[in-house]
């Protein structure tokens, strides 16, 4: 039989997340971001669960593509825009929507020939300080872009910094508002975040968000709230087995670098899961794990193919029991059983996106249908 470690995709879980981002901004469509491969989860794999989607957004016209040959004729964002002038070209072929950040974007456009005039959404630089016009000069492009007759129509975007965070997004809404208030276009601001703290408010839900990990059932401000206080489920299960046990006397070790040490006699279970499968080779001691549905911890350092639990919670685990690195685990006790991968990233030091864009190419994948997830 093959190593005995696989993925699930859960389409139900994506089908529902979908539905928590469009109940949370209600009356605005939603942008289905899907970039990073659907967040690791693979943008084919995810595509049947957000079908119901308005649109996706991503970053290379490769992935476009590929939506295009599933027989997606909505709309597609680029969310870079283009980084050369022949980009222009396939956007139009694959008819994409692309964002413009900078004033070499705009350049690009006014040389581009084509027969069919581009959807732009113009990006506004109000404090994130990577991509878009500083707000000064975000008139002068839009009036640009607008002129254009390879431009069809001019969206406005931004992007907030610290919607997860305290200082939240005040302060940026206040200046995209004020240098956007006389001008046309639909409006997109809210990331995974802004959609759960704050599009309620109209003024911030605009026309277009973009749900990012939330469709996946990361939650953006972990460990204030987790993923049952927003309704969200996991996208993602990262299963295994024990394929191995072992029996410690106090005062021996576990792994490389005997980081781990026995302070009494205990039983320990050998998964085969390493950070070659994606797993973090720097989980610490205690980070959680689920063996035949029951919370217990990694013990020793995560090496490439094994990683190493305590199973003294578990004593009816042997050879070929369920592990769960992180998702959807099996009934226990006639209860399902669940670890959110934000708790494994937390442990870990990282966060929840991270763990899913790093799922190694190596691990299998089953897509599990609504009616059998």
């Amino acid at each position: 039989m093959p190593r005995p470690i696989e993925a699930l995709i859960h389409l139900d879980a994506l089908q529902h997340n979908l539905g928590r981002a469009r109940a949370c901004a209600p009356d605005a469509q939603v942008w289905s971001v899907v970039k990073a491969n659907g967040y690791g989860h693979g943008l084919t794999r995810v595509f049947e669960g957000l079908r119901a989607t308005d649109g996706f957004a991503l970053l290379d016209i490769d992935e476009a593509r590929r939506l295009r040959e599933l027989d997606w004729r909505g709309p597609i964002l680029l969310l870079e825009g283009v980084f050369e002038p022949r980009d222009l070209e396939m956007c139009s072929r694959l008819g994409l929507w692309h964002v413009v950040h900078c004033e070499q974007q705009i350049d690009w456009l006014a040389q581009h020939k084509t027969e069919w005039p581009h959807r732009v959404f113009l990006k506004m630089n109000t404090g994130m300080n990577r991509l878009g016009f500083r707000p000064h000069a975000f008139r002068n492009a839009w009036a640009r872009l607008s002129a254009l007759p390879q431009v069809d129509e001019v969206s406005l975007i931004t992007h907030f910094s610290d919607a997860d965070a305290p200082r939240g997004i005040a302060h940026q809404v206040e200046v995209f508002q004020a240098h956007t208030a006389d001008l046309s276009g639909e409006r997109s601001l809210c990331n995974s975040a802004a959609v759960l703290r704050h599009a309620t408010d109209p003024t911030v839900r605009g026309d277009w968000v973009r749900p990012g990990v939330m469709l996946y059932g990361g939650v953006p401000d972990y460990p204030e709230h987790d993923a049952a206080h927003w309704d969200l489920r996991p996208a993602m299960t990262l299963r295994s087995q024990l394929i191995g046990v072992q029996h410690l006397q106090a005062g021996e070790t576990v792994g490389y670098g005997s980081r781990f040490t026995a302070s009494q006699a205990m039983r320990i279970g050998v998964v085969a899961c390493g950070y070659a499968d994606g797993y973090p080779r720097h989980a610490p001691d205690g980070t959680p794990v689920l063996v035949c549905g029951r919370r217990t911890r990694l013990v020793g350092r995560v090496s490439m193919d094994m990683l190493i639990v305590d199973l003294g919670p578990v004593p009816e685990a042997q050879i070929g029991s369920e592990v769960t690195l992180w998702g959807q685990g099996p009934h226990c006790e006639g209860h399902a059983t669940r670890l959110d991968v934000d708790e494994v990233a937390h442990a870990c030091g990282t966060i929840s996106y991270e763990l899913m864009c790093a799922l190694a190419q190596r691990v299998p994948v089953t897509v599990l249908e609504p009616h059998a997830a």
